[in-house]
């Protein structure tokens, strides 16, 4: 009985009762900030998420009117698909150039420019890459129940249509760098009346893939680069650094106009010119055994001159024993399939000599289409 007047004297004490009350609206407000925290950093994390993808999709649909080049020309290849063709000057025998691997025509700026002032320079963009938008999987040319896509079955076969549709006269020089010095030699192989010289640059031998180390350096290393700048692509994370400063093309400096640096930037902020570099690099492996078979099936024309031009290393980023392995295959591939090359020795440069010595590869190109062009005469 006692205990029970004790409670309610306790209850009915007014002290007591507004210290309850007090604590009441300080707990509210606690939940309340803590929610508002939560709230706040969804939408924070919302803008982060959504924002940058749209402003950069946006971004590249008015981009990709802007920056397509004024001389180029998108070419009717059959079944409503264009391929983004840029030819430079007159004359022939006229130059072809294929690029790297994963990168669009622009790699060839400065070759192209000092060359055609001799004669006629064709770079074009692969499927998927620079200008060319990948073929629909809707859309076939029949091709593709033999080669797949990003293989270089496939690229020749465009190519090929690619230079019926545009007109380009034959027999020209065919050059081609790394993947692209694959697609020349197939392209030489299967198409042997039309290619007068073939020019390998830094060529990728096909053999290499049967090495471990280069399959753990090509697939465990720099494969998952390539896939986490497609992935910053797609985020608009590469739009936002190379605005920062954090990426910068590759290249640059006097010589390079400000529309070649705008085009590099579109194509490191989109993301499907960064998806069919990635296909290209994956599907290296199947590219150099087709390359591999047809060399064995079709031997090349005795007709076709071939040279290859290498610098001291295939990368200079690469480890050493890599770069050795690279180069004793080069010389096997050379002596084997074509053992009357020229292999012509470029000092300080490595697969980036396109851009890096551009010049070394200019005099290689102007001396073989001056001797084409002097035979006739001399005839």
């Amino acid at each position: 009985m006692r205990r029970k007047t004790e409670s309610q004297a306790a209850s009915n004490d007014p002290a007591n009762a507004n210290r309850k009350r007090s604590d009441r609206p300080a707990e509210a407000t606690g939940r309340q900030s803590y929610s508002s925290i939560l709230i706040n950093f969804g939408k924070c994390l919302l803008l982060i998420v959504i924002v940058p993808p749209f402003l950069n999709y946006a971004s590249l649909q008015r981009e990709g009117q802007m920056l397509l080049p004024k001389d180029g020309q998108m070419v009717d290849v059959g079944l409503g698909q264009k391929m983004h063709l840029l030819c430079k000057g007159r004359g022939k025998p006229a130059v072809i150039l294929d690029a790297p691997t994963g990168m669009s025509s622009d790699i060839w700026v400065h070759v192209q420019e000092k060359v055609s002032s001799l004669t006629k320079v064709c770079t074009y963009d692969r499927m998927g890459l620079g200008f060319t938008k990948r073929l629909m999987q809707n859309e076939t040319t029949g091709t593709e129940k033999v080669w797949r896509p990003s293989t270089t079955g496939r690229m020749v076969d465009d190519l090929h249509r690619l230079l019926q549709g545009a007109g380009i006269a034959t027999p020209f020089i065919l050059v081609g760098s790394e993947l692209g010095a694959l697609n020349s030699r197939f392209y030489s192989h299967i198409h042997d009346v039309q290619v007068s010289d073939l020019v390998l640059i830094d060529p990728i031998p096909e053999d290499i893939f049967e090495e471990d180390q280069w399959k753990e350096y090509w697939y465990g290393k720099l494969l998952p680069s390539l896939q986490a700048r497609q992935f910053s692509a797609a985020t608009g994370l590469s739009r936002v650094l190379i605005i920062l400063g954090a990426i910068e093309p590759m290249l640059q400096g006097e010589n390079v106009s400000e529309e070649v640096i705008q085009r590099q930037k579109y194509l490191l902020s989109n993301p499907a010119h960064q998806s069919s570099a990635v296909d290209e690099h994956y599907f290296m492996n199947e590219s150099a055994a087709q390359v591999r078979d047809i060399t064995k099936f079709k031997p090349l024309s005795s007709q076709i001159s071939v040279s290859m031009l290498t610098g001291d290393s295939f990368d200079k980023q690469m480890p050493q024993h890599l770069n050795q392995m690279v180069a004793e295959h080069q010389k096997r591939f050379l002596k084997e399939s074509y053992p009357s090359a020229n292999h012509v020795h470029i000092k300080g440069a490595d697969r980036r000599m396109i851009y890096k010595k551009p010049s070394a590869i200019s005099q290689h190109l102007w001396k073989l289409v001056s001797q084409r062009q002097a035979r006739p005469q001399s005839e």
